[in-house]
C-alpha cells in the first residue's frame, strides 16, 4: 500500500519551518522510508534556499527529493498567498521506482540541446505505467520544446508540473533536486510502475457548436467552416440562449473569449477535455480573421470557450469529480495558475479546496505557476491560467 503525508509551515525561520512541516508530513507515513519528497518554498525564504533541500531531505530521509520556489504555496487545503510558507509531500511507494533527474540546456547556433533526460523506459519488470513529473525554471527552460520532444519521441507519456514563479529575473527561482540548489534548467521525474490520474482543468467552459478551420496562416484563423471567424461569432451570438449571451458579452469585453483546437481528430465527438484551449490575441473587425495565441492548423476542429470565475470552478470541479470515479486517490500535486487564486475567484483557497471537497480529503502539495504543465488529448503541453492535479492511488 502507498502512504502520504503532507504538511506546510508559515514560520518565518527557515529551520523552525523545515521542523514543523517536516515533522507532520512524516506522521501519515507510519515509520515507512519515503520513496519521493516534493518541496515547495516561498520566496520569504530565498536566503536559505541554497540549503533547504539538504535540511527537508536529513530531517525525512527520503530516497529523491523534488522542488523549486514559487509565489504562491499549496499545502493541503490552503493556498498562502502573502507571507512565507514551506510545503512538503511526501510519498512512500509500494511498488514501481522514482527516477530522479535534472536538465540542462545548451544552445549551439539556433539548435537547442537538452542534457540530462534519463529516457522513460519501462517500469521494473512486471511493465505497468510510466509517468513525469516535471519543474522548470521559466526564463531558461524551453518547455515547450521538450515538450514536443517528448510527444514526438516517447507517444503516451503523460508530465505533469509546472514552472517555477516569483522569481523577477533569471537565476531568482530555485529548483531542488536531492540535495542541491539549481537556478537554471528544470528538474525532474520519471515515475515507474506508479499509476498516477491526470486532470488538466483550463478553466473554460465551451459554448457554440464545433466547426473546422477551413483557411489559416500561422497563427491567423481566416475561415471557420467556410466563414471569416468573425462572422461565425456574431452567429453564435445571435443562435444562443440568454444565459451563453451573457457569458459571451462578459467575455468579449474582459477578454476571456478563447479558441480551443481538438487534439485527436479520431473522436467524433469532442467534450471537455479534448479542446487545447489558447486565447484570442485579437479579431481584425475588417477582414473578420482571428488571432490566436498559438498555431492554427488547417482542417482541426475548433470550438469557442469562454473563461471567467463561474466557468473555472465549474470545469474544475467536473474533473475533479470524474478522476475520483475511478476510486478514492491518496495523495495529490496541484500546480494551478498564479492568475487564479483569491484575485480571481474572489475567495481564497479556491483550487485546494476544491481539490478537498471532491477527491479528498488527502495530502496534497503544490504552487502556483508561471505556466502549468499536463496533457490533453493524449499529448502533453505548457498551459497559461489551468489547474494542473496529479492523483496518486493509496493502492
Amino acid at each position: 500500500m502507498n502512504r502520504f503525508g503532507a504538511a506546510f509551515s508559515t514560520n518565518s525561520d527557515l529551520d523552525a519551518a523545515v521542523e514543523q512541516a517536516c515533522a507532520a508530513a512524516l506522521v501519515p507515513l507510519g515509520g515507512a522510508r519515503p520513496s519521493l519528497c516534493v518541496l515547495f518554498v516561498s520566496h520569504e525564504h530565498k536566503d536559505g534556499f541554497d540549503r533547504v533541500a539538504r535540511m527537508v531531505r536529513a530531517r525525512v530521509a527520503a530516497d529523491r527529493l523534488l522542488g523549486c520556489s514559487g509565489d504562491t504555496i499549496v499545502g493541503n487545503g490552503r493556498e498562502v498567498e502573502d507571507g512565507p510558507c514551506l510545503a512538503v509531500w511526501l510519498a512512500s511507494f509500494e511498488e514501481g521506482e522514482v527516477e530522479a533527474f535534472g536538465l540542462d540546456v545548451e544552445q549551439d547556433g539556433s539548435t537547442l540541446h537538452i542534457r540530462g533526460f534519463p529516457g522513460a523506459g519501462s517500469a521494473p519488470e512486471r511493465g505497468g505505467p510510466v509517468s513525469l513529473l516535471l519543474l522548470g525554471e521559466p526564463y531558461s527552460f524551453p518547455a515547450d520544446h521538450f515538450l514536443q520532444t517528448l510527444n514526438d519521441g516517447m507517444p503516451g507519456m503523460k508530465v505533469m508540473g509546472g514552472m517555477a514563479s516569483g522569481g523577477q529575473g533569471p537565476g531568482t527561482n530555485a529548483l531542488f533536486l536531492d540535495d542541491d540548489c539549481r537556478h537554471e534548467g528544470a528538474v525532474g521525474a520519471v515515475l515507474r510502475g506508479i499509476t498516477v490520474r491526470h486532470v488538466v482543468s483550463q478553466g473554460c467552459r465551451p459554448i457554440g457548436r464545433s466547426m473546422v478551420i477551413t483557411r489559416a496562416n500561422e497563427n491567423v484563423v481566416e475561415e471557420l467552416a467556410g466563414k471569416p471567424p468573425l462572422e461565425q461569432l456574431k452567429s453564435m451570438f445571435e443562435e444562443a440562449v440568454a444565459e451563453e449571451k451573457v457569458l459571451l458579452s462578459k467575455a468579449l469585453k474582459s477578454g476571456g473569449l478563447h479558441l480551443g483546437q481538438v487534439i485527436d481528430e479520431r473522436i467524433s465527438q469532442p467534450q471537455r477535455g479534448d479542446f487545447l484551449i489558447r486565447n484570442m490575441t485579437g479579431i481584425d473587425s475588417k477582414s473578420g480573421f482571428l488571432h490566436l495565441g498559438d498555431l492554427a492548423r488547417r482542417g482541426r476542429t475548433v470550438r469557442f470557450h469562454v473563461r471567467d470565475a463561474a466557468s473555472a470552478d465549474e470545469d474544475l470541479r467536473h474533473l475533479l469529480d470524474g478522476a475520483k470515479a475511478g476510486g478514492a486517490p491518496g495523495g495529490a500535486l496541484l500546480f494551478t495558475c498564479n492568475g487564479r487564486g483569491a484575485r480571481f475567484f474572489h475567495s481564497p483557497d479556491h483550487d485546494a479546496g476544491a481539490l478537498q471537497q471532491h477527491a479528498g480529503p488527502l495530502p496534497a502539495a503544490g504552487f502556483f505557476c508561471a505556466g502549468e504543465i499536463g496533457p490533453v488529448g493524449g499529448r502533453n503541453f505548457l498551459h497559461g491560467f489551468t489547474a494542473s492535479v496529479a492523483l496518486f492511488d493509496a493502492e
